[in-house]
C-alpha cells in the first residue's frame, strides 16, 4: 500500500512539474503572439472582407426562410439519429456509421475514431456539421459569384479549424501521447510553435520538414553547371552536358520567382533539368534574385528585360545562337508570354523557335480560390502594404497558398508539430516549399492589379511594356501548354484559355495530379498519366470530353513535339557545349549565390526585417 502511495505521489510530482513547464511555455507563446497582434494593412482588409462576406451570407439566408427552416430541420434530424446511434453503440451493438470521412481525409485514420464511442461520436458530430455548413452555403441564392466563392472559402476555413482532431482533449492520438509522456509532447510542441512564430511574417508558417537535412547545391539543386552571366535580378546557369552532341538550338528555362527554381532540380531522380540535359538539350536556366526593399521599384518590364531578354543575349554570347526554345513555369510562364508578345511587336519574334507554358495563367478570368485574396478591398490593402514596405514577404504568400489546401498543408502539420511535439520528417519538396522568396512592390502590385484583377493580358494592347503595347493574338511562335488536372493554384480550365489566344500552332496537354507533382513527373516513375487532344475547342470541358488518356509522364510527349516539329533538329546536332567555352566566363559553380539567399538574410542585409 505504501509503495502504491509513493508511486502515486511521484507521478503527481512529475505531472506538477510538467504542468509548470507547459504553463511557462504557454506564457512565452502568448507574449510572442501579443508582439505580433497588430495586423498588416492587407490582413486588416482580409478580416474586413471576411466579416462582410459572412454578413452577406447571413442576409441571403434570412431572405430565404425555406432554406433556413430546411437547415434547422436537417440539423434536428441529424442530431436525433446521432443520439440513437450512440445509445446503440453504448449498448454494445454493431452500428453502421451515420457518416464517414472522405477517403483522402487523413485526420480520422486512428482506430479510436471508429472503435471508441466517445471519439466516434465526436467525429460523426463534426462531419455532420461540416456537411450541413457546406450544403447550406452552396445552396444560398442571391450572392454575386465572387462573394459566393469567398463565402465557401471562409466557411471551409472555419469548419477545418474547429475539427476535433485539432485539439488536445478531442484527439485520441494526442491524448494517448500526452499520458504516455506526461505532457512532454506539449512542452516540445509549444517550443516548436515559438520557433515557427519567429520565422513567420504574418499568420504561422508551420515547419513542414527538417530544414537542417538539406543544403542547396549538396542534396538539392545538384545538377552540375555554372553561372555564366548575372545582373541585379538574375543569375544565368548553363548546365554541363551529359551527351557528346547536343541540339543546335539551346533551351532557356524561365521558372517562377514566387518560389525558387530548384523545384525543377530537386534531386537527380526527379530533376527536370537533369532529364533535359540527358535528352541532348543545351540547358540554360534563370535563377532569380531574392529581392528586398532595395528592389522595390523593379517592374514587370524590368523582369522581362533583365530576365528572358538579357538571358537570350547572354546565350548568344555563350554559344553563338540567335534563337532559343523557351520552357516556362507558372508566373514565369506569364512573363514569358508577355516577353514573346513584346518580341513579336518589336519584330524580334524569330528569336524564339518554340515556347512551352507549364501550369501558366494567361487568362485570369477565373483564377480559382486565390481570387479570394484579390478583390478590390483586399487588393487595396495589399497595395498600401507594398507601398509601405517595398516588398511582399514571401512567407505571407506561402501562408496564403497553404490555406488553399488547409488540412494537408497547415492543420496536419499543426497537429504533428505542436500537439504531438514531433520533429518534421526530411522531405525535399517541403523544404523547397518553405524556402520562399520576397516579391518587389512595383512588380507584384502591378501583376495583381493588371493580371489577376483586371485581366488585361488577354486584351489586345491591354498591357504596355517599355512603351510597346503587346497582343498575345499576334504571336505566331509554336506553343505547347501543359497543365494539371488537380492544380489548386492555376486551374487547368483557366490555363486552357491561353490556348485560344496565339495565331501560331498550339498544343495542349493535361497531366494528372497537381501544380507540382503533375509537372515534376519523371518518366521512370510511370505515374499520373496525361490527356491529349489535337483539337482545341473553346470549352476546356469539350476538350477533355474528346481527349485520349496516356499512361506515364508527359515529358517524352513534349520531347517528341520538339523533335517531330523541328524546333530542335535531331539530324543536325553539334558538339556538346561546356560552360565557359564561349565568350562568357564562368562566374561561379551552379547553383550560384542568388538561389541560396533566404528571406531572413535578405531582410537583415537590407534592413527590412
Amino acid at each position: 500500500m505504501q509503495s502504491d502511495q509513493n508511486a502515486s505521489a511521484q507521478a503527481w510530482d512529475g505531472w506538477s512539474e510538467q504542468l509548470e513547464r507547459i504553463g511557462r511555455e504557454y506564457q512565452a507563446v502568448l507574449q510572442d503572439l501579443m508582439a505580433r497582434a497588430a495586423p498588416s494593412e492587407a490582413a486588416k482588409q482580409v478580416q474586413e472582407d471576411m466579416r462582410e462576406t459572412f454578413r452577406a451570407g447571413l442576409e441571403a439566408l434570412m431572405r430565404d426562410p425555406q432554406a433556413l427552416y430546411g437547415a434547422q430541420w436537417q440539423l434536428m434530424q441529424d442530431q436525433w439519429q446521432l443520439w440513437q446511434h450512440n445509445l446503440r453503440l453504448l449498448a454494445g451493438e454493431e452500428v453502421e456509421p451515420l457518416v464517414a470521412p472522405a477517403k483522402h481525409d487523413r485526420r480520422f485514420k486512428d482506430e479510436a475514431w471508429h472503435q471508441e464511442p466517445f471519439y466516434r461520436a465526436l467525429m460523426e458530430q463534426y462531419l455532420l456539421f461540416s456537411r450541413q455548413v457546406e450544403q447550406l452555403v452552396q445552396g444560398l441564392d442571391g450572392l454575386p459569384p465572387q462573394q459566393q466563392r469567398n463565402l465557401e472559402f471562409y466557411a471551409r476555413q472555419y469548419v477545418s479549424a474547429v475539427a476535433p482532431s485539432n485539439f488536445v482533449t478531442t484527439n485520441p492520438e494526442v491524448m494517448r501521447l500526452t499520458l504516455e509522456t506526461q505532457g512532454e509532447n506539449l512542452v516540445e510542441g509549444l517550443a516548436r510553435l515559438r520557433e515557427d512564430l519567429a520565422n513567420s511574417a504574418e499568420g504561422i508558417n508551420v515547419a513542414m520538414t527538417d530544414r537542417d537535412a538539406f543544403r542547396i547545391g549538396e542534396n538539392v539543386a545538384v545538377t552540375p553547371g555554372a553561372v555564366i552571366y548575372e545582373n541585379e535580378l538574375i543569375q544565368l546557369i548553363q548546365y554541363t552536358p551529359t551527351t557528346e552532341t547536343v541540339f543546335k538550338t539551346p533551351l532557356l528555362v524561365v521558372p517562377p520567382w514566387i518560389n525558387k527554381y530548384y523545384i525543377l532540380d530537386l534531386r537527380e531522380d526527379n530533376s527536370l533539368v537533369k532529364w533535359l540535359v540527358d535528352q541532348g538539350h543545351t540547358v540554360f536556366l534563370i535563377s532569380w534574385r531574392n529581392p528586398g526593399p532595395a528592389q522595390r521599384d523593379l517592374t514587370w518590364a524590368d523582369y522581362m528585360q533583365l530576365g528572358p531578354i538579357a538571358s537570350m543575349e547572354a546565350i548568344e554570347s555563350a554559344c553563338g545562337e540567335k534563337s532559343v526554345n523557351l520552357l516556362s513555369y507558372c508566373v514565369g510562364g506569364t512573363l514569358t508570354a508577355s516577353t514573346v508578345a513584346y518580341l513579336t511587336s518589336t519584330r524580334r519574334g524569330r528569336k524564339v523557335k518554340s515556347v512551352t507554358y507549364m501550369a501558366t495563367l494567361q487568362d485570369f478570368s477565373d483564377p480559382g480560390e486565390i481570387g479570394v485574396f484579390l478583390n478590390d478591398t483586399v487588393l487595396s490593402g495589399i497595395e498600401r502594404q507594398l507601398a509601405a514596405d517595398g516588398y511582399l514577404d514571401g512567407r505571407v504568400m506561402a501562408f496564403s497558398f497553404n490555406l488553399l489546401r488547409e488540412n494537408d498543408l497547415f492543420w496536419s502539420f499543426y497537429v504533428s508539430n505542436y500537439l504531438k511535439g514531433e520533429q518534421p520528417a526530411a522531405f525535399d519538396l517541403l523544404y523547397w516549399n518553405t524556402d520562399g522568396t520576397n516579391l518587389p512592390a512595383a512588380t507584384h502590385g502591378w501583376y495583381l492589379r493588371h493580371m489577376y484583377r483586371e485581366n488585361r493580358l488577354i486584351e489586345p494592347g491591354g498591357i504596355e511594356l517599355d512603351g510597346v503595347k503587346i497582343d498575345l493574338r499576334k504571336i505566331s511562335t509554336p506553343s505547347y501548354f501543359v497543365s494539371t488536372r488537380e492544380d489548386h493554384i492555376a486551374k487547368w480550365q483557366s490555363t486552357y484559355g491561353g490556348t485560344q489566344l496565339p495565331k501560331g500552332p498550339v498544343t495542349f496537354v493535361l497531366g494528372g495530379s497537381g501544380h507540382i507533382a503533375g509537372i515534376v513527373n519523371p518518366p521512370h516513375k510511370n505515374k499520373y498519366g496525361y490527356w491529349t487532344n489535337a483539337e482545341l475547342p473553346a470549352s476546356p470541358e469539350a476538350w477533355l470530353e474528346d481527349a485520349s488518356f496516356n499512361e506515364g509522364s508527359w515529358w517524352p510527349h513534349w520531347q517528341a513535339w520538339m523533335t517531330d516539329n523541328g524546333y530542335v533538329d535531331a539530324d543536325k546536332r553539334v558538339p556538346a557545349r561546356q560552360p565557359g567555352e564561349g565568350e562568357l566566363d564562368i562566374l561561379e559553380p551552379a547553383p550560384g549565390r542568388y538561389v541560396r539567399q533566404t528571406i531572413p538574410q535578405v531582410l537583415e542585409e537590407q534592413g527590412g526585417a
